[in-house]
């Protein structure tokens, strides 16, 4: 019976035959052990020379590391270690010998591995890194399903920028018209809430910068959503009730994976709403007395945010940031016209910005002026003027990098490891 590695839990004493990968060999004499690996796990074949065929046990002295092959036997626990299991071969076979492995289990530097990066992803911590990302997608679509989102796909190709910035990636297609890759489908899906109420988009998006650093890829996956008559107070809510199931989930379906990791899940355990929250001035005061010279209009700092989250066990909603550096479509609040209506959420532990949100300016003349006032241009915005003359109500939306959360929640030091081929500034390949 063919079964994957996965499910030998419910097969102990059965026979069963497993195809995969040897992802480590060993051998002395009379006795061989073939670490496999399927997909769905981990496994270690014991081959005896005297309980298989000759040429069973010649297939189990040639495979080399990373070989594949088919390995039928009985499975059984793992006489010292509770919950692994062994596969006790009956015969082997040796599909494919690997050629000499070029990723060895000695050290190598992150150039060598992003290099080798379509052999690296074979890796078992590369492997949780991906598992735990899946289970995230899964965790964000079952939430947004079961609290009547509609997932609506935004166009990649778009004739402007989402907020205004001059660094993207233009594309010579349309003649004398410029095109460019989207950096965010926001204000799409912002269309598509007077229809649906609200919706979600997830997919690949695009920054030029030249950042070079530990939390930025030029090519990643964001998710955005949009939620009609919902204000600010109710789009934090839904923030922090998302990211406490998609953690919630991870700890219950990847604790194998997060524990080949070495993630300590202690902090993850703390991620249950409701969450901190810090006005932006609240957060300037805070880190004046941690020794910064950061101004009261500034924007928060890759260090700002690290500062600030080694000092909570949770994530934290910093809020209300001075409208001068944020998107021109963010609605300002009543209170202070100065700032806006909007929330940056932070991981714990020193992993900084999530989640960026806030309610949008649902006035078609204020949000005119604020086009205005950014140097927009205004032709180009006009359809995203228009959802304000036809039923406007208030609406607010917030987008979180999925890298970014894998980041975080694996324990990672870089976010280039959390997606299967990293783009960055300086790489392209493989």
């Amino acid at each position: 019976m063919d079964t994957l590695i996965s499910k030998f839990p419910d097969l102990v004493g059965q026979a069963v035959t497993v195809k995969g990968w040897a992802y480590n060999v060993r051998s002395s004499g009379s006795i061989a052990f073939l670490q496999i690996r399927d997909g769905s796990g981990f496994t270690q074949a014991v081959v005896v020379k005297t309980n298989v065929d000759e040429a069973s046990w010649q297939a189990a002295v040639d495979t080399t590391l990373e070989s594949s092959v088919e390995v039928t036997g009985t499975v059984s626990k793992h006489p010292k270690q509770e919950g692994v299991y062994e596969l006790q071969a009956s015969s082997v076979k040796l599909i494919q010998k690997s050629e000499e492995y070029p990723i060895g289990k000695k050290e190598h530097g992150p150039d060598f591995l992003l290099d080798n990066r379509h052999l690296w992803l074979r890796a078992p911590s590369q492997w949780a890194v991906m598992r735990v990302r899946n289970e995230i997608i899964y965790a964000t679509y079952d939430w947004f399903r079961d609290h009547d989102f509609i997932k609506i796909d935004s166009p990649i190709l778009t004739p402007n920028a989402c907020e205004g910035t001059t660094e993207l990636f233009e594309i010579d297609y349309f003649g004398e018209r410029k095109a460019y890759l989207s950096q965010s489908g926001q204000l799409y899906i912002e269309a598509a809430i007077a229809s649906v109420g609200r919706c979600f988009d997830f997919g690949p998006v695009f920054r030029a910068e030249k950042s070079k650093t530990r939390r930025h890829l030029t090519e990643f996956w964001m998710m955005d959503a949009e939620m009609a008559f919902v204000e600010h107070e109710g789009n934090l809510k839904i923030q922090e009730e998302l990211v406490s199931f998609i953690v919630k989930r991870v700890l219950e379906n990847c604790a194998a994976e997060l524990k080949l990791l070495e993630r300590d899940v202690e902090p993850l355990k703390k991620v249950v709403a409701p969450f901190y929250r810090l006005t932006h001035a609240e957060a300037i005061r805070i880190l004046r007395e941690k020794g910064s010279d950061i101004g009261d209009m500034d924007d928060l700092g890759a260090d700002d945010e690290t500062t600030l989250t080694q000092m909570y066990d949770k994530p934290i909603f910093i809020e209300k940031y001075p409208a001068a550096v944020k998107a021109f479509y963010m609605k300002r609040d009543p209170s202070d016209p100065t700032r806006v209506l909007n929330a940056d959420l932070l991981a714990p532990e020193g992993y900084g910005e999530v989640i960026g949100g806030s309610q949008r300016e649902d006035d078609y003349e204020a949000l005119v002026a604020r086009v205005r006032e950014h140097n927009l241009p205004e032709k180009e915005f006009q359809w995203y003027l228009d959802l304000r003359k036809y039923g406007s109500v208030p609406h607010s939306g917030f987008g979180y990098g999925l890298e970014r959360l894998v980041t975080w929640i694996c324990g990672l030091h870089h976010v280039r490891e959390t997606i299967p081929f990293p783009r960055l500034m300086n790489r392209l390949e493989p």
